[in-house]
């Protein structure tokens, strides 16, 4: 059973379909997305790629703007329609510059082999026998493309907008964050991008949705998450004084006895996914546990062990959690190891849904999309889409419903593409103009 209410497609939506596709040009798709594609735009260094946009948006009359916290980590805002002032609403369509990628830097042997650091599909965005591959196009300037050729479309088309629609392109969306020793703007995450495009861009949306591959599917549901420091405390021995004890939980060097918390901990994650999922209207989260890093001890300081070892633990966090508990769980989970330290929580993000009933249009705008597009009925995204942060979580955490859609995730094809941008541009048809 799809999403939205079953119904034909009526004629007017069939011709302002029709209309959009007449105007999406593929080849201008594909050289597009290749461009901005290729340009190096790894997390805290988006400016190149933000300045493209810019370029381009201002180069076909969207009367761009650029918004940011810090110099060079700017949003990119362009806007279409407002034909009839204080009628229609708004559409916000989002998208993110920055692309998980390895930082190329010292810091890389701490996470990578040096052959996975090589491989090209990290910067590289490819276009063979109709499939677009690469990770800058999966995540996530294929779904930009997608947008900004929507806009153009109706652009071209001469389709009035009676609200207007927001085109972005956003710094700061994947997961690195300000921890420990790692400060200054480079290492800031949502702070810079969607978050500060909304409280400060000169954006009104009424709906927002984050542009990212949902192989068309469609959630309002996202997970925030936390990072907690585990620091596990021990005995710092001089090694040609120290006794192996039978049981690991004994030994003195907290190095060695990491091992046995790492056990609960592992048990508790496990426990924790069952225990918090949740189910709702706009989807299905599953809250995921892991070990982020390990830290200990002073490689260069031999002659003893250490007295403290550190442990990175992200958890994400559903709409309807939040902090305080999982913090005493792993308290108590410290306590029942028998082992001496603290738990220190270092990063907070809260997850959001939309709400059911408000968010109602733009669902229904979107199935319609999808019946004009010949894609069949909408559907929810899978699990793995709204078990995770986008930035559509920003715009409900500020009660605008929010959703995220897009093409397929994992090589889409040249169709997909044209299909989502087309999809984009109806549902801005349809919002802007109720």
């Amino acid at each position: 059973m799809g999403l939205a209410a079953v119904r034909l497609v009526t004629e007017e939506e069939r011709s302002v379909m029709q209309r959009i596709r007449e105007h999406i040009n593929p080849a201008e798709l594909i050289d597009l997305l290749l461009e901005l594609g290729n340009i190096r735009s790894i997390a805290g260094y988006e400016k190149e790629a933000g300045e493209y946009v810019y370029a381009w948006l201002k180069k076909e009359g969207f009367k761009p703007r650029k918004v940011g916290m810090v110099e060079d980590r700017f949003n990119v805002i362009g806007t279409l329609g407002g034909a009839a002032p204080g009628e229609g609403k708004n559409l916000l369509l989002t998208s993110h510059l920055d692309t998980e990628a390895p930082q190329y830097n010292e810091r890389d042997a701490w996470r990578y082999r040096p052959e996975t650091v090589e491989r090209s599909e990290w910067l590289e965005a490819r276009y063979n026998n109709g499939v677009f591959s690469g990770r800058p196009v999966e995540n996530d300037r294929g779904p930009m493309t997608c947008t900004l050729i929507a806009a153009k479309a109706l652009k071209s088309a001469g389709i009035s907008l009676k609200g207007h629609l927001y085109v972005t392109a956003c710094p700061g969306e994947i997961g690195p964050e300000q921890v420990e020793e790692f400060r200054g703007s480079q290492f800031m995450g949502k702070e810079v991008g969607a978050h500060y495009l909304l409280s400060h861009g000169g954006v009104a949306p009424d709906y927002a949705i984050a542009a990212e591959g949902t192989d068309f599917g469609m959630t309002w549901l996202s997970c925030g998450h936390a990072l907690y420091r585990i620091d596990l405390y021990g005995e710092e021995v001089f090694t040609p004084m120290l006794e192996h004890p039978q049981q690991l939980r004994e030994h003195p060097n907290p190095l060695v006895r990491v091992a046995v918390l790492i056990e609960h901990l592992q048990r508790w994650a496990a426990r924790y996914e069952q225990e918090n999922r949740y189910e709702a209207a706009g989807g299905l989260s599953i809250p995921k546990v892991q070990i982020s890093a390990i830290r200990g001890g002073d490689p260069h300081i031999m002659g003893a062990g250490s007295e403290v070892c550190s442990v990175y633990v992200e958890v994400n966090l559903t709409a309807k959690q939040s902090i305080a508990p999982i913090q005493r769980q792993l308290e108590g989970l410290l306590h029942e190891a028998g082992m001496e330290g603290q738990v220190l929580p270092l990063v907070y993000r809260q997850g959001h849904e939309a709400d059911e009933q408000q968010i109602a249009p733009l669902v229904e705008a979107v199935g319609a999309g999808m019946l004009a597009g010949e894609r069949g009925e909408l559907q929810l995204a899978h699990y793995a889409y709204s078990s995770m942060w986008r930035d559509h979580n920003v715009f409900n955490m500020y009660r605008i419903p929010a959703a995220t859609f897009g093409p397929a995730r994992f090589q889409p094809t040249l169709d997909d593409m044209v299909d989502a941008a087309a999809i984009y541009a109806f549902t801005a048809w349809k919002i802007c103009n109720s």
